[in-house]
């Protein structure tokens, strides 16, 4: 099978509707033409009735004779020009006149049903076309008329201006291929554009745009909309290679303090206090180790969105107390004290351990970053269609301009001004994450110094 071009096939398709187009032109226009044709051959045979009509006298005293001298010397004179034949017959069908470009020929006499009808015949091997009209004196018939016209003219013009539009067709649709082909190739550069573009970008060279077309037509945004999927490949990209960075440069920092603390304690013998003492400092940093992992393969599966979530009833009261309970060591080193108005039960229909995991990094930082003896308030509010939670802190808040950037991986406000608080920035990127996933209303509040407050709006449900 033939393979055509893109450009091609454009062509090929435009023409084979514009050869049907032209063909059905052709056809009306031939069929026009023919019937003009026609219809003027007929109105001339048919004045040429009336004319003779008109013109021939009836001689009732010699058994109707038809008199014909006027008719005769007027054919005369114009015998040479006129392409009309005329043939008179009596009752008798016997010859009583005829034109003289007739010579020795004899016009047909058609069966009387085909009488004042128009005949197409053959006169000496000549196509005409006749009529035969019955001549009547007091309803009584007493012959015939009979006007015929010559159809070698009509039928030459016809068959030229069938060999023209034959001839034409063919060279009409060439050069047309040629036109289409042209405005086709024209037309698509700005495909050829996409192709050579595309053909340059790689994971290391994603930086090529394609240049957008001046006529903001449907290549403009074939156009357009590449570029934008490139801008979020590019995007993607580069939060992938941050994020392996990141990840190697945190799994990277405990461990090392875990070789250096280890090699420490092999140096020499120590007595049993100091073992114990390094091996809790040990045990401490694989926790957060493990912390660490169990949160970046959280977010690997939000990456390859692979995280299932389920829907049960969640009693927000007792999860929060469970929460506050796992974190009561680091409140009591803190010196925080922690306010929550749970005057009633509170519920939702969720999936109980991410909620756990939202409200538990939602408050491990409220305890980080607390000031001593700060307080952090959790209260309910209960609104027409939704039940809200906020949480707040009298931390060292966060600036505006870092506010719309922690929900970032690995990113923390200020970590160089307090680098005694710890942590990878990765709890509330995972919340923000979480809170999309089940359709929980998430927005932060803070100001710097004063504290922050964590807005959850969650859906109201019945209990199931």
């Amino acid at each position: 099978m033939v393979s055509f071009s893109y450009k091609n096939r454009i062509a090929f398709n435009y023409i084979l509707s514009t050869a049907l187009l032209i063909s059905i032109v052709f056809f009306a226009v031939y069929q026009i033409i023919l019937h003009n044709v026609n219809a003027h051959i007929n109105f001339n045979i048919q004045e040429e009735v009336k004319k003779h009509i008109d013109e021939i006298e009836i001689d009732t005293n010699n058994s109707y004779l038809i008199q014909v001298d006027q008719w005769r010397a007027r054919e005369h004179n114009t015998v040479n020009v006129n392409p009309v034949f005329v043939q008179f017959l009596d009752c008798n069908n016997e010859l009583i006149d005829k034109s003289p470009n007739l010579k020795g020929l004899k016009l047909h006499l058609f069966p009387a049903k085909d009488n004042n009808k128009l005949k197409d015949v053959f006169l000496n091997s000549k196509p005409i076309r006749q009529i035969q009209v019955p001549l009547y004196d007091n309803n009584v018939q007493i012959g015939y008329l009979f006007i015929a016209m010559s159809l070698d003219d009509s039928i030459v013009i016809l068959q030229k201006l069938k060999n023209i539009l034959l001839i034409s067709f063919p060279l009409i649709l060439l050069v047309l291929f040629f036109i289409a082909r042209l405005i086709a190739g024209r037309s698509i550069k700005p495909v050829v554009a996409i192709t050579e573009t595309s053909s340059r970008i790689t994971r290391d060279n994603l930086k090529d745009r394609i240049v957008l077309p001046q006529n903001k037509d449907e290549l403009f945004v074939l156009s357009k909309t590449i570029n934008d999927l490139l801008d979020r490949i590019e995007n993607a990209v580069e939060r992938e290679k941050q994020f392996t960075s990141d990840a190697s440069h945190e799994l990277r920092t405990p461990l090392a303090i875990l070789k250096g603390t280890l090699e420490v304690l092999v140096r020499k013998p120590r007595n049993q206090s100091e073992y114990e003492e390094k091996i809790g400092f040990c045990v401490k940093e694989v926790d957060r180790l493990n912390q660490l992992v169990d949160e970046l393969l959280l977010l690997a599966r939000f990456e390859n969105q692979k995280l299932n979530s389920k829907n049960e009833d969640v009693y927000l009261n007792a999860l929060i107390l469970d929460i506050l309970a796992l974190h009561s060591h680091s409140i009591k080193e803190n010196k925080v004290s922690v306010i929550s108005s749970l005057d009633k039960e509170y519920y939702t229909q969720s999936d109980h351990y991410l909620i756990g995991i939202i409200f538990s990094n939602i408050l491990s930082n409220a305890i980080k970053y607390s000031k001593e003896n700060g307080k952090i308030n959790i209260q309910f509010f209960e609104e027409e269609e939704a039940l809200l939670c906020s949480i707040s802190d009298t931390g060292i808040g966060i600036s505006a301009e870092d506010i719309g950037k922690i929900v970032h991986p690995f990113y923390r406000a200020q970590a160089y001004n307090h680098p005694e608080i710890k942590g990878v920035g990765l709890g509330l990127s995972i919340v923000n994450r979480l809170c999309a996933l089940l359709k929980i209303g998430f927005s932060i509040e803070s100001q710097e110094e004063i504290g922050t407050t964590v807005y959850l709006r969650f859906p109201k449900h019945s209990l199931s």
